[in-house]
């Protein structure tokens, strides 16, 4: 008895040249993430860096990834450093989706997508084959072949060593994505807390002017639907939209000021 091959919607848009939207879940809720599917969000984003499960929680993550599957959305899983056996850990968990934090080279980057690959290259890749839950438990059909297919493997740009190489990254097979990280860069470059001062924004449009040329898709945060807009036009290609306590903040605040008691 086999199963079928996994598919990943989020590739299949990246692939096809269209924006993904999707949602910081910041309540790690698996009924959260079911929902946000429903709604039609692209990707819901599971920040492992700043909060949430350890990387190494399989069980947490399992129903996170069950939830997504039930709700019709992927998970866009960050994990905190380019550790290539989490990589490995994350994808047998059922990921399809992940980025790496903490990248400064394109040595770092290679190593992980190649982490995440039977076949790297032309050459063997590092995944290591077993049969958790990614295939099914052994039964899915052309687990191997079709693994590497659905996949996606991207980097976080957050310092300014990895804005200095950013056409090296670019450069490495099979790269999913970068994500232009205008909050990191802020800390990284002696302004925490200001992703609109000048030097951020260079940075950022340093990385963005890169990805666009080299036709890597961009991913980033959007600070309202204006800004969301402006950099779908500008060739943003992967957009998060807000995080669940802020849409809780925003919307509680609004029922107190609307009270008239």
């Amino acid at each position: 008895m086999t199963s079928a091959p996994r598919t990943n919607d989020l590739r299949r848009t990246l692939d096809d040249g269209d924006v993904a939207l999707g949602v910081l879940d910041d309540t790690y809720s698996p009924k959260l993430v079911e929902l946000y599917g429903e709604l039609g969000l692209d990707f819901v984003w599971i920040d492992l860096e700043h909060g949430g499960p350890g990387p190494r929680d399989g069980d947490r993550l399992e129903d996170l990834l069950r939830a997504a599957d039930a709700g019709g959305t992927e998970l866009l899983v960050r994990l905190p450093e380019p550790d290539p056996t989490l990589v490995r850990k994350a994808l047998d968990a059922g990921v399809r989706t992940l980025f790496l934090s903490r990248i400064e080279t394109s040595e770092e980057a290679r190593r992980a997508v190649r982490a995440a690959r039977f076949e790297y290259d032309g050459d063997p890749g590092e995944r290591g084959f077993a049969n958790p839950r990614a295939s099914r438990w052994g039964t899915a059909e052309d687990y191997a072949a079709t693994e590497d297919e659905e996949v996606v493997v991207g980097v976080t740009i957050e310092n300014p060593t990895a804005v200095e190489n950013i056409e090296e990254i670019l450069a490495v097979p099979d790269l999913g994505f970068v994500f232009a990280g205008p909050l990191d860069l802020a800390v990284s470059l002696g302004h925490p807390g200001e992703p609109t001062h000048s030097a951020v924004e260079d940075a950022v449009e340093t990385v963005r002017e890169a990805a666009v040329d080299a036709g890597v898709p961009l991913g980033g945060l959007g600070f309202g639907m204006d800004d969301v807009n402006e950099k779908a036009a500008d060739g943003y290609r992967m957009l998060n939209l807000g995080s669940t306590t802020a849409a809780l903040q925003a919307t509680a605040s609004s029922w107190f000021e609307a009270y008239e008691g």
